[in-house]
């Protein structure tokens, strides 16, 4: 590669800053966002106002470009700058779909992390090459790379994932043990000392991490902060004491303040330490290209001038916090990263983003034996006092439920003020510790302590952890992999490989784009069947039907579909069907949650009102385990390369399922539009539906005597039959629910037929 070209491929890397930005603060927002998001300490806007400044006080406190990227993992004086440009590429186009990936999925990871390791395994790629040319043995690559980094970023994800869940839980249940769930009285005796404490946690925070660096911090001033800590942070605890109590005097809520006032001292410290993640390696990139050019040898002169100590222009620190104040307010995906932590943290019962697996199933089930083994030596007088004070369903709970938030701004300054402690502390002591696993980690330490993982969500919860944490592990994984991988073929088809590298690189972000906005609109389209803000019983139960409507047409959009694809033989269309059967049952889940709360707002006297739902409950469950068996049925009978279903069979089923069809889209019309005027034509469908079962169980008796219809395709074919009847009784049922429940017929109730004897 020539000069030129390099002069290009600098300008590339720059253009890689903005969407490393771009993706790096749309992962690392829920760090600083979530305690306030999660408890509601503000409306939206406020807190990205907050946030913003913060960030932008954070980049302009920064002392410039940290060593990580020029230094840290490697040794720069034994590569060219043409060398250094290339693990440079190689590091940026990894970084960029890594953390892209994860976004997509909504899953929090280390933005140091991935990049400490995309330089590590880019470097070694690099040293790699430069070991076979020159005909030294591969032990040598050693001596390029500073390997002790790497162990100490394992270490410090290890370490903070067992120090913060601990500390987390553990201040989390003396402070409600303290305050209660229903702390206001509580916050008003103590709140001037509790606010104090905070913000004597979060400012020295900010002072350890948020100015360390900052160039209007002279050395003088520094030294007199760390030779005066103690005595400043004695000063601040009183003033704050003091203020907090006059304003509690008025009437002001305090914990207000502690959440936002530490949701800036994040997002501070977040820009001034991780901007590096996002734009050092395009800095050093730069840096490697002027010192080389100043060199004249440019292609040959070795990078040892990177050692030294050098500071970004201010003008390009404004810029990239311009673009992450931007990425902030737009970033449609940091919405889904956020919201995964604070789902996982939820108080109440709701929509859970992950499935139970055997490893969290164990771990519950684990715990839960070893805190019942210690409860035993723990006196009863004891249990009964702690029980009462940490008793989540003694809270007070908003009316409005769209406006409760996820967890109280008790536990969210605990969040913000243990997460600040850990990380202060990890950083005077030089511990390595990340700032994004300490913070998910007391964020799931707090709710584990505030039960919020109860016998009905822990299982869930806890796999989203291990989710989490496992993408971590991968982080460091896939990174070093992929960096080494794309640093090969860069340094071999240069030019080339690059483009090639960047038409995938593409090619992958578009495919992400549309598969978030997939996950987005499914997730829409469920919370769109979450009953919220409802608090009256007729609307609650006119709402349900409505909910019911579009479950009944999902149903009916899947039939279809599942067995048109299984007379062709069409396995990936019944393999995207199976898939699909999920999120019917997310959907069944629910609507059987929303007639809970249809329950809750009956009168308790009236419970003939009620029985009908309980009957309604009954329904759902045989209709989502109906259509769940002939879409798996379908599905493994053709996956498994079984015979498909003889021509005559095929003409039974499509006679069979034109009734069903015809019976699905009545009952979906009948709920939108609270009208049973079709019910005597569906009776009829449903007794001619009988009629044709009847008739084609002596047809297929007959193939089963003579050996022309096997073992798998007779039960494949009778569950069909048996699932369609099922189905088609069930809507009846669902009807006969719709008329008792609006009165629409009151002469039909009394001649309802007698469905169960079919």
């Amino acid at each position: 590669m020539g000069i030129e070209v390099i002069y290009i491929l600098v300008g590339v890397l720059l253009l890689f800053a903005v969407l490393d930005l771009v993706v790096g603060v749309a992962n690392d927002a829920v760090n600083f966002l979530n305690s306030a998001i999660g408890s509601k300490a503000a409306p939206f806007f406020v807190i990205l106002i907050i946030a913003s400044i913060g960030i932008l006080t954070g980049v302009a406190a920064s002392g410039g470009m940290m060593e990580v990227a020029r230094k840290g993992i490697f040794h720069p004086q034994f590569f060219t700058m043409p060398e250094l440009i290339t693990v440079f590429l190689a590091v940026m186009f990894t970084d960029i779909l890594l953390l892209d990936v994860f976004n997509t999925y909504g899953l929090p990871t280390s933005t140091t992390v991935s990049i400490v390791f995309d330089l590590l395994g880019a470097a070694v790629a690099m040293a790699f090459l430069k070991v076979i040319d020159s005909g030294a043995g591969l032990v040598d690559v050693i001596s390029y790379i500073n390997t002790s980094k790497a162990m100490v970023i394992i270490f410090g994800i290890l370490l903070s994932i067992i120090v913060a869940f601990f500390f987390g839980s553990v201040i989390q249940f003396i402070t409600r043990l303290i305050f209660t769930f229903n702390y206001e009285k509580k916050i008003r005796r103590y709140g001037a000392l509790w606010g104090g404490l905070a913000m004597v946690l979060i400012i020295y925070f900010m002072l350890i991490n948020g100015v360390k660096g900052a160039t209007f911090i002279t050395p003088e001033m520094a030294l007199w902060i760390k030779g005066h800590t103690f005595r400043l942070m004695t000063y601040i605890f009183i003033c704050s004491a003091i203020i907090f109590q006059a304003l509690i005097l008025f009437r002001i809520k305090i914990l207000k303040i502690i959440v936002l006032a530490g949701t800036f001292a994040l997002a501070m410290a977040f820009a001034s330490n991780d901007l590096v993640n996002f734009i050092g390696v395009p800095l050093a990139g730069l840096n490697a290209y002027q010192i080389a050019l100043a060199s004249g040898n440019p292609m040959d002169q070795m990078m040892g001038a990177l050692g030294d100590k050098v500071h970004t222009q201010g003008m390009l620190l404004i810029l990239a916090g311009m673009i992450m104040v931007l990425t902030l307010w737009l970033s449609k995906k940091g919405r889904t990263v956020t919201r995964t932590e604070i789902s996982l943290g939820q108080q109440d019962e709701g929509t859970e983003l992950f499935e139970s697996m055997w490893i969290s199933r164990k771990i519950v089930s684990m715990t839960d034996a070893i805190f019942n083994n210690l409860c035993c030596f723990i006196p009863e007088r004891v249990k009964e006092i702690v029980d009462r004070r940490i008793d989540p369903s003694t809270r007070k709970k908003s009316p409005d439920v769209d406006r409760r938030p996820q967890f109280d701004m008790l536990r969210a300054s605990v969040n913000l003020m243990v997460s600040s402690a850990l990380i202060a502390y990890a950083t005077s002591m030089k511990l390595p510790l990340s700032t994004t696993y300490v913070t998910f980690m007391v964020a799931m330490g707090t709710s584990f302590a505030d039960q919020a993982w109860g016998r009905e969500s822990a299982v869930y919860r806890v796999t989203g952890v291990l989710t989490v944490i496992g993408g971590w592990f991968m982080t460091a994984l896939v990174a070093f992999i992929f960096s080494f991988l794309f640093c090969y073929i860069i340094a071999t088809l240069e030019i080339i490989g690059i483009i090639i590298l960047f038409v995938i690189s593409v090619l992958i972000i578009y495919r992400n784009h549309k598969r978030h906005k997939t996950r987005a609109e499914e997730i829409k389209e469920t919370e769109i069947l979450n009953l919220k803000r409802i608090s009256d019983p007729k609307m609650a139960i006119s709402i349900t039907f409505n909910h019911l409507a579009v479950l009944i047409g999902e149903f009916r959009r899947c039939f279809d579909t599942t067995l048109e694809a299984l007379f062709i033989q069409d396995v990936s269309t019944l393999n995207i069907q199976r898939k699909m059967v999920k999120k019917h049952q997310v959907w069944v889940n629910i609507i059987m949650a929303n007639v809970f709360k249809v329950l809750r707002l009956q009168l308790k006297e009236d419970y003939k009102l009620s029985n009908k739902y309980a009957r309604l409950i009954r329904i759902l469950q045989k209709l989502s385990d109906g259509f769940r068996d002939i879409v798996l049925r379908s599905y493994i009978h053709i996956a498994n390369k079984h015979k498909g279903l003889l021509a005559v069979q095929i003409e039974e089923i499509k006679e069979i399922k034109e009734i069903v069809m015809d019976v699905f889209t009545k009952v979906e019309a009948a709920f939108i539009n609270t009208d049973i005027s079709e019910y005597q034509s569906i009776i009829e469908r449903y007794n001619r539906l009988n009629q044709i079962a009847d008739r084609v169980n002596i047809e297929q008796i007959k193939r089963i005597q003579d050996n022309s219809s096997k073992t798998r395709l007779s039960i494949l074919f009778y569950a069909i039959m048996g699932d369609c009847l099922m189905a088609v009784r069930q809507n009846i049922k669902l009807l006969e629910i719709l008329n008792e429940s609006f009165k629409l017929d009151k002469d039909l109730a009394k001649s309802y037929p007698r469905l169960d004897s079919h």
